[in-house]
């Protein structure tokens, strides 16, 4: 198999580079991955993040012929020769197809993406009923692998500003958690022009997504979520003046 892959090291390379390999696999193996490891036999300078191989982590994330995805999952019968494997865009290059996640992890935390309840602690667990259960299906799966976030043209444009889907998606598994009692702070924390509002519904996030979730229809609940707050605002500001 024919791949190019984008190599870069900073403390050698003065700029990025595509390097050629053709790679004998051998039986078994079937995920772009296991070519990788291949690779990295024959070639040791080469850097990838690399975990799980189940999907489950998210740390072997990079572009794929053009598309974000996870190179344990990806099939190699899926994909056109010569495979191009380049970094996912939007974050800085430490090395080859090893990206700076650190943006990515600051805005995810930035959403407090924990529950948050002052109530007394329960003898055993605070309860939810299953139809409140399955209101978090489509938002806990999230491996915060970076590929939706980083498939964004909004985060390219805004990366220290746009929250981005994955951790705007996030925020909505905790807003509608009905053991969380935050969501007024919550939505309070995402009321900025950039935050939130960058979100043009190009659905590159849906695309991308190795686990098939739907960030964009997080974002879009939370968009509805404070029209509603404003106008509860606005109502009660005018039965206010309503009375003075």
């Amino acid at each position: 198999m024919k791949i190019s892959i984008y190599r870069y090291n900073p403390d050698t390379d003065k700029k990025p580079y595509m390097q050629d390999y053709e790679v004998e696999l051998q039986e078994g193996d079937q995920m772009l991955l296991d070519a990788l490891i291949r690779i990295k036999q024959q070639d040791d300078t080469l850097s990838l993040r690399k975990s799980c191989r189940e999907g489950v982590c998210g740390s072997d994330a990079m572009n794929i012929n053009g598309k974000n995805g996870l190179a344990c999952t990806t099939k190699l019968q899926d994909l056109e020769q010569p495979v191009v494997l380049r970094p996912m865009p939007g974050l800085p290059v430490i090395r080859d197809l090893v990206v700076d996640m650190t943006q990515f992890f600051e805005h995810y935390n930035s959403v407090k993406p924990y529950l948050i309840n002052d109530d007394p602690l329960p003898e055993t667990e605070r309860l939810q009923s299953p139809e409140d259960r399955a209101k978090l299906d489509g938002l806990y799966e999230c491996i915060m692998c970076g590929a939706c976030t980083t498939a964004c043209p909004s985060f390219w444009w805004n990366p220290d500003k746009f929250v981005g889907p994955s951790g705007l998606m996030a925020a909505y598994r905790f807003i509608v958690d009905s053991r969380d009692q935050a969501e007024a702070e919550r939505l309070e924390n995402l009321e900025d022009p950039y935050r939130l509002y960058r979100c043009h519904n190009i659905m590159n996030c849906v695309d991308v997504c190795p686990k098939k979730l739907n960030p964009n229809a997080a974002i879009a609940k939370i968009k509805d979520l404070k029209i509603e707050r404003a106008k509860e605002k606005k109502a009660k500001k005018t039965i206010s003046i309503t009375a003075v």
